[in-house]
């Protein structure tokens, strides 16, 4: 699998692109977990490698493509074409990023995915779901939803008391 950087463009105008979405190449598994840094439309991938890491979950609303990344990346070093030779648009009504609020959620899911099926890499993958149930948390106690806010306190006690047992 390799890939490219990419042009942003909003409304109509190139935007310039947040250092956090900086593109690598090679081992970039830790790179890949805090956010989406591949775009799908940028990338070109082997047949073979979806047979062997899995295709797109459709039972992820969202965030699909996250967590397709973070099987490869777990497994193989994914080529970088350091060329923006892609145009991203954002900033129209049906981007998804826009219809659902708090895009954690959706990675918290992939990355607990991702944990109950890979050996490897359980302690970046533990200290990443710990730091985004924080988030979240944050977000339910500014909001005051008392429900998600006991879920994430849970959550994250899970997820510190299994980093130490790992």
């Amino acid at each position: 699998m390799s890939y490219t950087d990419e042009n942003w463009i909003r409304n109509g105008v190139e935007v310039k692109i947040p250092k956090k979405f900086k593109k690598f190449g090679g081992e970039i598994f830790k790179e890949c977990l805090s956010h989406c840094i591949i775009a799908p439309s940028a990338t070109l991938i082997h047949k073979s490698l979806l047979e062997k890491v899995g295709v797109f979950d459709e039972s992820l609303e969202v965030c699909e493509d996250y967590d397709l990344w973070l099987r490869v990346a777990i497994e193989f070093e994914i080529g970088l074409v350091d060329k923006k030779l892609i145009n991203k648009y954002a900033g129209h009504e049906e981007q998804l990023s826009f219809k659902h609020w708090g895009m954690d959620r959706f990675r918290v899911l992939a990355l607990e995915n991702l944990l109950k099926n890979q050996p490897k890499r359980k302690d970046l993958i533990l200290e990443t779901l710990i730091r985004k149930y924080g988030l979240l948390l944050k977000g339910a106690i500014k909001y005051d939803k008392i429900t998600a806010i006991n879920d994430y306190r849970k959550k994250i006690h899970f997820y510190e008391q299994r980093r130490i047992i790992d």
